[in-house]
């Protein structure tokens, strides 16, 4: 880890002690049956992370714990909800042995969340529902904002200082994966406050442990998804395997299409799709009429040439035998279309060729040219941008990339395919032309 991670970590360390010491200088004390109240909730979120959880592809969550943390701060808006839920996830970390670094910087950032969002609760006019208050939409909905950002925030902010990354680029990602769910996850919060406050303890535990439940449920559905997932992953291995010059190719493809669709603002529904479409979009190379094409160290005849632009076929028709697959095949069968109609296998343009194929188009070819060959080394990222503009509207949708141009996903992509053919020398088909990829 990086002296820069390590001072971010540090920062909010103090911030978190510091968000503590303020707020239990402005509280007044808490009773007994809050206390117990913020027991109750963070006694549960500590089973939530004992438990293992199988994370959807995107990393994002309707989490139990967000819940509990949140209605925790509608019953007992005080300084030992704070304190309890940070010794609730410092021993959830030591449960799971988290290494240290990673544990103090998420019992910090938790602190620093579940503080600011009862300073917020309380600051809008947010009281405790044990002591008879009403649950007031703006205390709530200000509570929630609050949390979300600091959590969001902080987490971004150490994710860029590890990786280098800009924050507000690594905030907006967690943003788009996870805001839908935390939006979903504020009825359950009144809930659970509301049922806690005319019931008690028994009932809610047992409304949580049915919550508890479903989200185990929800586990098990992802983990057969990761399954999946995985023997994908081991079919483009075997692909490659054959060719050592599209080692790591199918990845990178399926990495700059997420990047590209994340500046068109897809969904992540959209963008786990795209990303199966693109690590799948060469799965035709498969097949042994490829093989001999494949091992040829040079380029290629014409008579080899057209076999290999069956491949975008083969790979459609391998697809279409999983259900499950089915949105991929299109856009699997159509990644070599251009935009003026001069690709192949079906010559259709524009609008006609499917939005994923023409995202993984441009990721196919900008890692091609960003590749070293037998025949040429890898070109630079100032070559490849001129490339890439040069055919906007001839090989690629012109509006997609503008976007890219236009946000700076070129040049972050740019730096990661520089990064990666240095490392690793890592590189797409030898036989292709300078922008076409087959």
């Amino acid at each position: 880890m990086n002296r820069r991670t390590q001072n971010t970590v540090a920062l909010y360390v103090v911030l978190a002690v510091l968000a503590l010491v303020l707020l239990g200088l402005l509280d007044s004390g808490s009773p007994e049956r809050e206390l117990v109240a913020a027991a109750t909730f963070a006694s549960f979120a500590l089973v939530v992370y004992a438990l293992p959880y199988a994370l959807s592809a995107n990393g994002s969550q309707a989490s139990p714990a967000f819940v509990a943390q949140l209605a925790s701060v509608m019953l007992a808006p005080r300084w030992g909800t704070a304190a309890i839920a940070a010794v609730s996830v410092a021993l959830g970390e030591l449960l799971i042995r988290r290494s240290p670094i990673k544990a103090t910087f998420n019992v910090a950032q938790h602190t620093l969340a579940i503080s600011a969002a009862i300073a917020s609760y309380v600051a809008t006019g947010g009281a405790s529902l044990l002591a008879g208050a009403e649950a007031e939409l703006l205390p709530l909905l200000s509570a929630w904002a609050t949390f979300t950002c600091v959590n969001s925030g902080s987490v971004a902010s150490v994710v860029a200082a590890s990786t280098g990354r800009k924050v507000s680029d690594v905030w907006r990602e967690n943003m788009i994966g996870g805001f839908v769910y935390d939006v979903l996850a504020v009825p359950f919060v009144v809930v659970f406050a509301l049922i806690y406050a005319k019931f008690g303890p028994v009932a809610t535990i047992g409304m949580l442990a049915l919550l508890l439940i479903l989200r185990q449920l929800h586990s098990t559905n992802e983990a057969l998804h990761s399954s999946n997932r995985e023997l994908l992953e081991l079919t483009v291995t075997t692909l490659e395997a054959r060719d050592p010059y599209t080692s790591g190719h199918s990845r990178r493809v399926a990495q700059y299409s997420r990047m590209i669709g994340q500046s068109l603002s897809f969904t992540p529904k959209q963008l786990e799709r795209l990303a199966v479409a693109a690590v799948l979009h060469d799965v035709g190379k498969i097949h042994e009429v490829f093989a001999p094409i494949l091992s040829k160290p040079g380029r290629l005849t014409p008579e080899e040439r057209a076999v290999m632009e069956t491949h975008p076929i083969k790979g459609a028709e391998l697809v279409k035998i999983s259900s499950q697959l089915r949105d991929a095949v299109e856009p699997i069968r159509h990644h070599h279309e251009a935009w003026d109609g001069s690709g192949y296998p079906d010559g259709i343009k524009g609008e006609e060729i499917p939005v994923f194929s023409r995202v993984i188009a441009i990721a196919d070819t900008i890692d091609a040219m960003a590749s070293d060959r037998p025949y040429r080394r890898g070109l630079s990222a100032d070559k490849i941008r001129d490339e890439m503009v040069k055919m906007r509207g001839i090989q690629f949708d012109p509006a997609i990339i503008d976007q890219i141009l236009r946000s700076g996903t070129l040049d972050s992509i740019l730096r990661i395919a520089a990064d990666g053919s240095s490392i690793a020398q890592a590189t797409n088909d030898p036989k292709l032309s300078l922008v076409s990829s087959a």
